[in-house]
């Protein structure tokens, strides 16, 4: 899915703010919730979200969310990434 497309799915979706990040290298955060749901689009790099003790790594292309409240982390490979993130009140 391009960018364009992905940003207007996201808005037909009901996600309200949406941007752009480029981020580098890190690794695991600590474990976390949100009182949104996060939906993005990995456009370059590995951006990998660990929920439950279970990692799982975005490439290119590839879509990921995470549901309001739901305790994970986040992973940046060596490559860094850049992502498009929605999030959803």
């Amino acid at each position: 899915m391009d960018k364009n497309a992905f940003e207007a799915e996201l808005k037909a979706d009901g996600f309200t703010v949406i941007e752009a990040l480029k981020l580098g290298e890190r690794p695991a955060n600590h474990e976390h919730g949100h009182d949104h749901t996060v939906r993005g689009l990995v456009l370059a790099g590995a951006f990998t979200v660990i929920c439950g003790g279970k990692p799982r790594t975005y490439r290119p292309g590839e879509i990921f969310e995470v549901a309001k409240g739901v305790e994970h982390s986040e992973q940046i490979g060596s490559e860094g990434a850049e992502v498009i993130v929605g999030r959803k009140f």
